[in-house]
Protein backbone atom coordinates (compact mmCIF):
# COMPACT_ATOMS: atom_id res chain seq x y z
CA UNK A 1 0.00 0.00 0.00
CA UNK A 2 1.15 3.40 -0.87
CA UNK A 3 2.15 5.98 1.26
CA UNK A 4 -1.11 8.23 -0.14
CA UNK A 5 -3.49 5.72 0.80
CA UNK A 6 -2.70 5.44 3.41
CA UNK A 7 -3.04 9.07 4.58
CA UNK A 8 -6.69 9.25 2.07
CA UNK A 9 -7.83 6.31 4.81
CA UNK A 10 -6.31 8.37 7.91
CA UNK A 11 -8.64 11.17 6.64
CA UNK A 12 -11.76 8.88 5.66
CA UNK A 13 -11.32 9.84 1.61
CA UNK A 14 -10.91 6.01 0.45
CA UNK A 15 -12.37 2.84 2.26
CA UNK A 16 -10.59 1.13 4.61
CA UNK A 17 -8.84 -2.63 3.43
CA UNK A 18 -11.16 -4.95 4.15
CA UNK A 19 -8.71 -7.35 4.57
CA UNK A 20 -6.24 -5.71 6.93
CA UNK A 21 -5.58 -6.99 10.39
CA UNK A 22 -7.51 -5.43 12.90
CA UNK A 23 -6.29 -5.46 16.16
CA UNK A 24 -6.49 -2.88 19.13
CA UNK A 25 -2.76 -1.49 18.98
CA UNK A 26 -3.18 -0.99 15.43
CA UNK A 27 -6.26 1.05 15.89
CA UNK A 28 -4.61 2.87 18.70
CA UNK A 29 -1.67 3.93 15.77
CA UNK A 30 -3.55 4.56 13.09
CA UNK A 31 -5.99 7.09 15.43
CA UNK A 32 -2.31 8.68 16.52
CA UNK A 33 -0.97 8.77 13.31
CA UNK A 34 -4.51 10.48 12.10
CA UNK A 35 -4.32 12.97 15.14
CA UNK A 36 -0.51 13.78 13.72
CA UNK A 37 -1.86 14.49 10.28
CA UNK A 38 -4.86 16.85 11.18
CA UNK A 39 -2.15 18.57 13.21
CA UNK A 40 0.40 18.96 10.47
CA UNK A 41 -2.46 20.70 8.33
CA UNK A 42 -3.46 22.78 10.61
CA UNK A 43 0.07 24.31 11.77
CA UNK A 44 0.67 24.61 8.05
CA UNK A 45 -2.95 26.74 7.40
CA UNK A 46 -1.53 29.10 10.54
CA UNK A 47 1.88 29.52 9.33
CA UNK A 48 -0.05 29.76 5.30
CA UNK A 49 -2.19 33.17 6.81
CA UNK A 50 0.84 34.19 9.15
CA UNK A 51 3.07 34.66 5.92
CA UNK A 52 -0.18 36.21 4.23
CA UNK A 53 -0.57 39.11 6.56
Amino acid sequence: MGILDQIAEYLFLKKKDPNAPRTKWMKYMHGINRISILLFILAMIILAIKLLR
